[in-house]
């Protein structure tokens, strides 16, 4: 069957078959006129990608399973371990997106507390200024000593090095 063919049959677009196909999960044959043929078991394959995907499983791990898929020795049980492995996966990002959510409402009450603070009244103008604040005295810096500052020398200029001929 042809490409078009086994879009419409598996429900994935003519871009993901190629995309698979390159990637080997697909097994096309090539057919007069370089045109890809899938057969039957093709449309099965695409059905599992489809689901796969769906449920989480990256093409890395569907190749690893497709090949046992297609020989039909893919166990019930091996299928079980794998999603129960996705739920781990997927607890692991709830927890995580938990995590998010409770710093945000932190965020948002920490704001909400600013707003309730009284404010500076705004300008009645746009070039209206605040009043001026003087800051108190730096107390960090010492205090320059009482007396004359030292004179130091300019320091004279580097002679020019004349450039190589």
């Amino acid at each position: 069957m042809r490409i078009s063919e086994l879009a419409r049959l598996s429900g994935l677009s003519l871009h993901r078959i190629r995309r698979y196909a390159d990637a080997g999960l697909l097994i096309a044959e090539r057919a007069h006129g370089a045109y890809r043929e899938f057969d039957a078991q093709a449309v099965r394959d695409a059905r599992f990608i489809v689901m796969g995907r769906d449920i989480g499983f990256s093409l890395p791990e569907l190749a690893e399973l497709l090949p046992r898929y297609r020989a039909r020795t893919l166990t019930i049980n091996e299928m079980v371990e794998r999603l129960q492995g996705r739920i781990v996966a997927v607890d692991a990002l709830i927890a995580e997106q938990q995590t998010l959510r409770a710093r945000l409402v932190e965020h948002i009450h920490w704001f909400e507390h600013r707003r309730a603070q009284p404010r500076a009244p705004e300008p009645t103008t746009p070039f209206q200024r605040a009043p001026n604040r003087r800051r108190p005295p730096c107390t960090h810096r010492l205090p320059r000593p009482p007396g004359p500052t030292t004179y130091t020398e300019p320091r004279r200029p580097r002679p020019r090095r004349k450039p190589p001929p």
